[in-house]
């Protein structure tokens, strides 16, 4: 069973990957206060019993909210804590964030910022939030302007992750979830790249060593570079490759059309571009790396989206600090640099030959 720690200025915490966590749920858990589970309606329902049967010596309570991009917005979360006040949440309860990468930002920010703050436990239930969202304190949600533009840190008192859960995951969400992995390969483990080249179809049939090791290496990554940087002021921007043009494609598609690992897997296509007509990657690494990424796919059609918006986008995005946008991009595949200043040209380029 792996526990990885996870070290920060705001909290000390584990992330615990394992079979069958969600039947220990409760022994994750600070204090006695009351529990809310935030969750979806169709992940409540494949796996909601398990974690009413592991809280059954705490007084809890459950808040379903709607999935979907287009639903992550301040709203939602207002909705909830005034679900919460209702239901007796005061200074003592804690937060379950019980879903995927939307749940887990958004009952995060529900926790940091309800009576100014609570605790918090990420329970991730997807590939892609399991390797990535759920482990970081990083917590938001969308505005019009662009994704994950308001939000805190907030740092959980733990994450559970349940391999056991992704069996029932959808085939796309499953793939979403790759790309993430893939990511993490691509930044700080030429290893864990290799295998996803190399054992393909033991990663697509979900066998339970492969998985646990894309889980465990990615998180493990993560952990690493969160304890250097909690809060992204250098180190940690590493974690943003593939998402500056990423982001920017589901903005311009208003978030309905890809998935985020889908959005990321563009990004990395875009990047390794960039880093190729900038001279940092090769041509054979760049060429891999896509390989790869395509491997995985096939996302959905980039028909209709033109190069010029999505950099134009840019501009809004998270990563561009006094008009200079930052890019994470591979010098090879397992390191990457973070890069400002670049020609736009080259980034329109780039972008144009990742929607070929």
């Amino acid at each position: 069973m792996p526990v990885i720690p996870v070290r920060t200025a705001l909290r000390n915490y584990d992330a615990v990957v394992r079979h069958g966590a969600l039947q220990g749920l409760a022994e994750h858990l600070p204090g006695a206060g009351k529990v809310f589970v935030v969750s979806t309606p169709d992940v409540w329902e494949l796996h909601g019993d398990k974690v009413v049967a592991s809280l059954a010596e705490r007084p809890h309570g459950v808040l379903l909210m709607p999935g979907g991009e287009e639903r992550k917005r301040l709203a939602e979360v207002e909705a909830l804590a005034e679900r919460m006040a209702t239901e007796g949440g005061d200074r003592s309860s804690v937060v379950v964030a019980f879903g995927g990468g939307i749940v887990n930002d958004m009952g995060g920010f529900l926790a940091a910022s309800y009576m100014r703050g609570i605790p918090v436990v990420q329970v991730p239930t997807t590939l892609l939030a399991q390797v990535d969202s759920g482990v970081g304190g990083k917590t938001g949600v969308n505005l019009a302007a662009g994704k994950n533009l308001f939000g805190a840190f907030h740092q959980p008192c733990a994450v559970v992750i349940d391999p056991q859960v992704l069996e029932t995951l959808p085939e796309r969400e499953y793939r979403a979830g790759i790309y993430e992995v893939i990511k993490c390969g691509v930044i700080a483990d030429r290893p864990l790249f290799d295998m996803l080249e190399q054992q393909r179809a033991e990663v697509l049939e979900r066998r339970a060593g492969a998985v646990e090791r894309m889980i465990a290496d990615s998180v493990r990554i993560k952990a690493e570079v969160v304890s250097s940087d909690e809060r992204e002021s250098g180190l940690r921007r590493v974690l943003n490759f593939g998402h500056t043009l990423g982001h920017a494609l589901e903005a311009e598609t208003g978030y309905a059309r890809f998935l985020h690992g889908e959005a990321v897997a563009f990004g990395m296509r875009a990047a390794a571009y960039l880093a190729e007509l900038t001279g940092m990657l090769a041509a054979a690494e760049g060429a891999r790396l896509r390989a790869v990424v395509d491997s995985y796919g096939p996302i959905p059609s980039l028909a209709g989206v033109a190069a010029e918006n999505l950099v134009a986008r840019l501009s809004r995005d998270k990563k561009t600090i006094q008009g200079r946008t930052h890019f994470v991009l591979p010098e090879e595949i397992g390191h990457v640099r973070v890069v400002t200043g670049i020609d736009p040209e080259l980034v329109l380029s780039a972008a144009r030959a990742a929607l070929e």
